[in-house]
């Protein structure tokens, strides 16, 4: 992204990335600031861009500065699992590393999506003479495993109905709603939908359309209007 483009304008890009990342940032002396500042690099991803893949060598943390993303596993048969979503301003793509591993997973955008990279060894580096960096980092990956501990224990006990549900409601916790109060502020097309709830294209499109019947959700398109949350919440309850 910075190919090309004069220093001033790199320097308020880097700037106004550091200001979005300040949970991070804040555990930062001036130098390792300085240092953050001269590593980072910025890019922009289009809708359906992997970022990374099954297997490769991970060399960077991301974090998602706009837009959406998601992490999956690739399954048999060209079906994915979904095993988490990202909102800004959040970080992924560095559990491989901190394993001494390759990416079991792969990552890619659900939307137009800018995101910040920076070299994991540096990372490292700063850990090591930054224990408050490292809290961060534990912190962080410690929620994001109690979550998908979480969703996968709903995701292989519920029935069909119970796992769309679920997903619908997560959708909303992790992204809310637009201006109206009751529409996802996500569009997710159906087979994206059926990976997250551990399920089939077919199995979603139709568990949807049951939902919509029976007035709990209005669809238009890959808009989803949540009309009676409370009984949803009873579906994902009951399984």
């Amino acid at each position: 992204m910075f190919k090309g483009i004069k220093m001033a304008k790199k320097d308020k890009c880097t700037t106004e990335c550091m200001a979005k990342m300040n949970e991070l940032v804040s555990t930062l002396n001036e130098k390792q600031k300085d240092i953050i500042s001269q590593e980072i690099t910025l890019h922009q991803y289009k809708k359906n861009e992997v970022i990374y893949r099954y297997g490769d060598t991970p060399k960077y943390i991301y974090c998602l500065l706009s837009g959406k993303i998601k992490v999956y596993k690739e399954g048999v048969g060209g079906r994915n699992q979904i095993i988490r979503v990202a909102k800004p301003v959040e970080y992924f793509g560095y559990r491989a590393y901190f394993a001494n591993g390759k990416f079991i997973t792969a990552a890619a955008t659900l939307e137009p999506s800018c995101i910040a990279k920076i070299p994991l060894d540096t990372i490292k580096d700063l850990i090591l003479e930054n224990a408050e960096l490292g809290w961060f980092f534990i912190r962080t990956l410690c929620q994001e495993l109690g979550r998908s501990d979480q969703r996968t224990v709903n995701l292989t006990q519920k029935h069909i109905r119970g796992r769309l549900a679920e997903s619908l409601l997560f959708l909303k916790e992790r992204y809310g709603v637009e201006a109206d109060g009751y529409t996802l502020s996500i569009y997710l097309s159906r087979e994206d939908l059926a990976n997250l709830s551990n399920m089939t294209t077919s199995n979603a499109i139709r568990t949807l359309s049951l939902f919509a019947a029976d007035k709990l959700v209005l669809v238009d398109g890959r808009k989803i209007k949540i009309i009676d949350e409370e009984r949803l919440r009873q579906i994902s309850r009951l399984g």
